[in-house]
């Protein structure tokens, strides 16, 4: 039976020292991305005065009512919690590394399982395990948790000190092949294949997780004991979701990321539906203001105009496809998908080397995944050698489509402006942008390296309004601002 580690009580914390370690938390939250001003961290200092300090979820959920404002910042608001109020610890007394953790890591026993003679450590921990998720009982899994980081985590001293690691738990546990038994367990002798079974999987996986969650959490406490809160805090948290640089965006980013195009999407309908309705009324109509003024002794008191015609403006997107910009382009050609509905006419243009309509593949209820897979299959934009060749692009797209820019056309570029030193085809450029209602041009690099290398970015910047787009938080600027 899994019985709770003995240790040594907790000290008593001076109201400094409490307070230096929340202002480090608060710190920590802040350079994760996640803004707090100077009020919600005077709240947090509040919320410890009201909540039971002994119970470390009520307070975990008080710091994140004044500290949070999206739901997106609770994966990273957990990771820091956990590094700054570890599990087991009634209350920090300093943030830095050498709190006394390691110490009283040292004096509880490795395990506190009681084996019989000969009995094998990991096939006990398995099935304590298995009855343990069988029951849903979180906090027995979490102490069973700290059991197999401490017993299967470790590895062995080195001169760098004591490392711990989740995936030598796991490979000792294999708690993914438990689902068969846990299925069964959980059933019984129900039938299979029913809402019942589908409930019971729902289960086991959110059961899985949470042990999961447990066991990186106590590893990150041990490393972080090592190695210093801050060092790990670098490492374990992810960047918000609206900060990951496209550049570098991973696969899962990308899901993500399409998570948060409908919200970009509705602030730009919004933002154009204001200004129809606010912007300036039509011409003046002279005959209905001059009969209006006869009422008052011929002075036009009130003016009348003409109805202005309402449209939908068109948007034209010249797209780089190339694979320095991947991620860059699989988001913006998901943002074009999303404005569909809010713009008369949305044509999407890839191009490497040269130029191609895309807009064939984003019908609507087309998979945006599937749509650029499709591009980089189907879409002619390679004619050369599959280097960008930013010149003969603009140059093959005024060619084969003369018409497509016109004075009701917003124009967007998309891409590095990194021309592979070839020429950047600035008049070619500078024709279409005139044509243009209006012209704008997103680059994921910083703006620091325009201009470096072959490079031409700012160049461009001289005939387009050239904004630097590296993350979804610029974009949703740039979106406010269009």
């Amino acid at each position: 039976m899994v019985a709770p580690a003995p240790g040594p009580a907790a000290p008593p914390y001076e109201p400094g020292g409490l307070a230096g370690h929340l202002d480090g938390f608060v710190r920590a939250v802040r350079e994760a991305g996640i803004p707090v001003g100077i009020s919600q961290a005077v709240d947090a200092a509040e919320i410890l005065t009201v909540v039971d300090l002994l119970d470390r979820e009520q307070l975990r959920h008080g710091l994140a009512a004044v500290l949070l404002q999206r739901a997106a910042q609770r994966p990273t608001y957990d990771v820091l919690f956990d590094l700054w109020w570890p599990l087991g610890d009634r209350l920090p007394a300093a943030p830095d590394a050498d709190d006394g953790t390691a110490e009283r890591d040292a004096d509880r026993p490795g395990s506190t399982l009681d084996l019989p003679d000969g009995a094998d450590l990991a096939s006990v921990l398995r099935e304590e395990l298995f009855r343990l998720l069988l029951e849903g009982d979180d906090e027995a899994l979490r102490r069973l948790a700290r059991d197999a980081v401490e017993t299967f985590g470790r590895t062995p001293p080195s001169p760098s000190g004591q490392s711990f690691f989740s995936y030598r738990v796991f490979r000792a546990l294999s708690p993914d092949t438990l689902v068969t038994r846990l299925l069964a367990g959980l059933l019984g002798d129900g039938d299979r294949g029913g809402l019942a079974e589908q409930v019971a999987r729902q289960t086991v996986r959110e059961r899985q997780a949470a042990f999961r969650a447990a066991v990186e959490a106590e590893v990150r406490r041990r490393t972080a004991a090592e190695r210093g809160r801050d060092r790990v805090a670098k490492s374990a948290v992810r960047p918000l979701v609206d900060q990951v640089d496209f550049l570098r965006a991973q696969s899962a980013d990308l899901a993500e990321l399409r998570r948060a195009v409908g919200p970009l999407a509705r602030r730009l309908a919004v933002r154009l539906s204001a200004r129809r309705r606010l912007g300036r009324e039509g011409r003046l109509d002279f005959r209905r203001t001059v009969r209006a003024s006869l009422g008052t002794g011929g002075v036009p008191v009130v003016t009348h105009h003409r109805p202005r015609k309402v449209h939908k403006p068109e948007l034209v997107v010249l797209c780089d496809v190339s694979g320095s910009v991947a991620g860059f382009s699989h988001f913006t050609l998901m943002l074009t998908q999303a404005l569909r509905e809010h713009f008369t006419g949305v044509r999407a243009f890839a191009f490497v080397d040269t130029t191609d309509e895309v807009t064939r593949f984003f019908r609507p209820g087309a998979d945006v995944v599937d749509a650029v897979a499709r591009i980089g299959r189907e879409a002619d934009v390679v004619g050369l050698d599959g280097h960008s060749d930013y010149g003969t692009a603009f140059e093959a797209f005024v060619d084969r489509w003369p018409g497509v820019v016109g004075p009701k056309t917003s124009l967007l570029v998309l891409g590095d402006g990194r021309t592979n030193y070839r020429p950047p085809g600035l008049p070619v450029l500078a024709d279409v942008v005139r044509r243009a209602r209006s012209a704008h041009w997103l680059n994921p690099e910083p703006r620091r390296l325009w201009g470096s290398g072959d490079s031409a970015a700012d160049r461009y910047g001289e005939v387009v309004d050239m904004v630097e787009c590296r993350n979804a938080a610029q974009l949703a600027e740039f979106v406010t601002t269009l």
